[in-house]
């Protein structure tokens, strides 16, 4: 999990809750993974934070003295509006979830959450900007793997299979985010184009799939990520 600049450069997180536990373990977390890390226990001294220092992604509680994190996310898209925001919040109202995403939010997480899942989804966040620019890339080889996703031909050692249209953007996507996180919703909004129970079961449908096409090489394979997306991990 360990997230660089193409220069080197670490990234820069601001944590804003006023819960000094969750800011100590959060902050300690982001740290050994290698970011340079602000903390602060109200929305006002955040704000005037964001104002004076560059960050690449703020995490950014509901609830907070001074100036509640629903507000300062409007401050924050008008002094930048592409600034990443992550919510997390004990509140699990569909109503503050919405409110959440209408404001500009790239995720609403609920707590208690996982440090390491939370960690998945920064990167995944963070990323986007190189995922657009690999997103072209129509061959892959790596493992004893081929793979051609504009011909939709799969190739597993000596085995050749022909893929569906959805198990070749599938696939496509996985490679895309090979070894990182790929999150479930990317994969139903870019492939399904909506967001539903049915969806999803069709996605795990095709999953298991992909799991079946590749199982003969034991140098890849596909994991759940807590539920909340996949890894296309290859081992060499």
């Amino acid at each position: 999990l360990v997230l660089k600049r193409s220069e080197g450069n670490m990234y820069k997180v601001l944590i804003a809750d006023d819960n000094k536990q969750i800011v100590s373990i959060l902050s300690e977390y982001c740290k050994k993974n290698n970011f340079t890390v602000s903390a602060v226990f109200d929305g006002e001294t955040a704000l005037k934070e964001i104002e004076k220092n560059k960050f690449d992604i703020v995490l950014l509680d509901v609830m907070m003295p001074k100036k509640d994190g629903f507000s300062l996310a409007e401050d924050v898209k008008k002094i930048n509006k592409n600034m990443p925001i992550i919510f997390l919040t004990a509140k699990n109202l569909r109503e503050d979830i919405l409110r959440g995403y209408q404001l500009g939010a790239d995720d609403y997480i609920t707590k208690p959450f996982d440090t390491e899942l939370l960690l998945y989804k920064i990167k995944a966040i963070l990323q986007r900007s190189v995922t657009v620019e690999t997103e072209e890339q129509e061959y892959f080889r790596f493992s004893n793997i081929y793979f051609d996703s504009v011909l939709r031909q799969l190739k597993v050692h000596d085995k050749e299979y022909k893929l569906s249209p959805k198990e070749n953007d599938l696939l496509h996507l996985l490679c895309v985010h090979r070894n990182d996180f790929m999150p479930r919703e990317l994969a139903l909004r870019k492939i399904w184009k909506k967001e539903n129970y049915f969806t999803a079961r069709s996605m795990d449908v095709y999953i298991a799939k992909l799991r079946k096409l590749l199982r003969d090489d034991e140098g890849v394979e596909i994991i759940n990520v807590h539920g909340e997306g996949f890894r296309l991990v290859v081992k060499h």
